[in-house]
């Protein structure tokens, strides 16, 4: 899969073993309120009302910072089920209720408001994993997590650097 990512191969997620106290501490980057699923879908509706507003190069570079959250969320997923949980979305798989819910998803159609939202939510990403990784004990589901924050890093980069254009350009 193919994004904006960090050019170092993730860790293997097959051979991890059971493991639920490394899911309960993973779960809420998969499927809750500021999780690899608000990310996506957030950056999919910026991406689409950006190339609408005429920002094509603005609304590329959403679409592959998307792409690679996708990448993310499909390695958490199979990383949970590693660890012995069935990854559904919800706030805390295998719980098959508390279903994830668009509700903090940022509708912002102010390109400037979308870029900070997006700054926002990097900026916690980045300190919410390099929690879990102090709270890890499990040395392969921590590699695996340091890798993502790497991408997470590249992301809040680029977004500020389109922050700098878009204040230059005022």
């Amino acid at each position: 899969m193919q994004g904006l990512q960090a050019d170092l191969p993730y860790p293997e997620t097959s051979g991890i073993g059971e493991d639920l106290s490394s899911a309960r501490i993973i779960s809420p980057a998969y499927a809750d309120r500021g999780s690899e699923m608000t990310a996506i879908l957030q950056y999919v509706f910026q991406a689409i009302v950006l190339k609408k507003q005429g920002y094509e190069e603005y609304s590329k570079t959403l679409e592959n910072i998307a792409v690679a959250e996708m990448h993310h969320l499909e390695i958490l997923g199979s990383l949970l089920y590693e660890l012995g949980v069935l990854p559904v979305y919800s706030s805390c798989p295998p719980r098959k209720f508390d279903f994830y819910s668009t509700g903090a998803v940022s509708y912002a159609s102010d390109v400037q408001k979308m870029i900070l939202d997006d700054i926002l939510g990097e900026t916690q990403a980045i300190y919410t994993y390099e929690a879990m990784v102090r709270k890890l004990k499990n040395e392969k589901v921590s590699a695996i997590i340091e890798r993502i924050v790497l991408d997470e890093k590249l992301h809040l980069e680029m977004l500020k650097n389109i922050l700098r254009e878009l204040n230059k350009n005022e």
